[in-house]
């Protein structure tokens, strides 16, 4: 199934993708795309219903993040040994773990806002792993059932504030818009292997990253058991798993967004997402 969220940011609604690519309004079947929804038992009424019997929602309404409630958003840095090498960083002997606030959260069109006194926001395209039902200390042979689904994520980065000031990276990945995540939740039994998707994304029409999962250090089975040993994981948490090469930072030249820009990114089987660079209203 492909799950979203739409309507106007924070009052989003629940939807589902029928097979002719309409959006159906799921509000009279489940509140959100949330929580105790994301279980195998909460999604099956879902799966029951028959999407031609659902309202349609009109044409070119706006896509919110495709799963609501976010307690944690995960982040696994250098996954992609030829990212690492772009950067001039070394393969991590255990996955490195950050966080992005949730507050960055937005859906998968909304703008990249370019924040306050930044020179060098950069573009990531990621797969994202939303998990299902609570889990804690998961045998790896165990841990893709607890994995509702799997999105799109652009883990939206301001380079200079993440690795050029003191800290951690948390404050570089964090601001407003820097993390559009969708535009549809894909439920895991839609995805044959996530360990074999191609990804990919555009700046301005030209592609600058052209990647797979296969590529990935650590995969998705072994980062939902190896973060379970540190934190629970509950419903709704999302872990945005890395990012192949490609990325401003690690061109030569540098390059990075401006306003005006246009990003546009996808992963086969998930669907893609269309942002456009402004400086941040509030900056």
């Amino acid at each position: 199934m492909k799950l979203v969220r739409w309507g106007d940011a924070g009052v989003e609604k629940p939807g589902l993708v029928d097979a002719t690519g309409r959006i159906r309004d799921l509000s009279g079947v489940v509140p959100d795309i949330a929580g105790t929804v994301l279980s195998d038992a909460g999604l099956a009424p879902i799966r029951d219903v028959d999407p031609a019997g659902l309202p349609e929602v009109p044409a070119g309404t706006r896509l919110g993040p495709c799963v609501g409630g976010i307690g944690k958003f995960i982040c696994i840095g250098l996954n992609y040994s030829d990212h690492a090498a772009e950067t001039g960083a070394s393969v991590p002997p255990e996955p490195i773990i950050f966080m992005k606030a949730t507050s960055a959260v937005c859906g998968p069109n909304d703008p990249i806002l370019i924040p306050r006194g930044s020179e060098k926001t950069d573009w990531e395209v990621e797969l994202g792993v939303v998990i299902g039902t609570r889990g804690k200390y998961i045998p790896e042979v165990r841990a893709l059932d607890h994995v509702a689904g799997y999105c799109v994520v652009n883990d939206v980065s301001e380079r200079a504030f993440q690795t050029e000031r003191s800290g951690q990276w948390t404050k570089g990945k964090s601001c407003d818009n820097f993390g559009h995540t969708g535009p549809w939740l894909v439920t895991r039994d839609a995805v044959a292997d996530p360990q074999d998707l191609a990804m990919w994304l555009k700046v301005n029409g030209e592609t600058v990253q052209d990647g797979s999962t296969r590529t990935m250090v650590y995969g998705v089975a072994h980062l939902v058991s190896y973060l379970s040993q540190f934190m629970t994981l509950h419903p709704g948490d999302v872990i945005s798993t890395g990012t192949p090469p490609g990325v401003g930072m690690g061109m030569k030249p540098p390059r990075f967004l401006k306003p005006g820009d246009e990003v546009e990114l996808g992963i086969d089987g998930l669907g893609s997402q269309r942002q456009e660079a402004v400086a941040d209203p509030e900056g």
